[in-house]
């Protein structure tokens, strides 16, 4: 008997973006394509097979402990991004800003999907979901560039 049960849920994807330096910003680009293996997309910052811990697994590591990379990709679902640019009253969030690899749209409440499913779509392409992102501080500076008024309710919003 299997472990992994097939859903009725499917999405779509609409959105691709790779951040190429980390350092220059969270920012990602818009890109028609992602090239990935098991580190994650190619020239992307967020790649690699390790990486250093941080904040968010804090309670199993000290900080900057070489732990496994689960974090390659940072995907989003449109419609969450639709409610929390409402919430914010705002017209819009631009994925870019979030440094999001991938924007999807048709799954309800796709942050609570939970860790250990399976993304795949037609040709077998699978991705696992490890955990949920928490709302975060750093978009905020991103968001400020083009909202400097409403970029402070972000972390709220989400």
């Amino acid at each position: 008997m299997p472990a992994l049960k097939t859903t009725d849920h499917f999405g779509e994807i609409f959105w691709l973006g790779q951040v190429g330096d980390r350092d220059a910003g969270l920012r990602s680009k818009s890109t028609q394509s992602l090239s990935l293996d098991f580190a994650g997309p190619a020239g992307e910052t967020h790649g690699g097979l390790t990486r250093p811990s941080c904040s968010r697994v804090s309670s199993q590591y000290e900080r900057g402990t070489e732990i496994r990379n689960v974090r390659q990709l940072s995907i989003v679902s449109e419609e969450e991004l639709s409610a929390i640019a409402d919430e914010m009253g705002v017209a819009r969030l631009d994925p870019s800003w979030f440094g999001a690899s991938v924007v999807l749209r048709g799954i309800p409440d796709f942050s609570h999907i939970p860790p250990s499913s399976r993304l795949q779509n037609d040709a077998g392409t699978t991705l696992t979901i490890d955990m949920q992102n928490r709302p975060c501080h750093l978009p905020v500076a991103e968001i400020k560039v083009d909202h400097p008024n409403e970029a402070k309710g972000f972390k709220a919003a989400a």
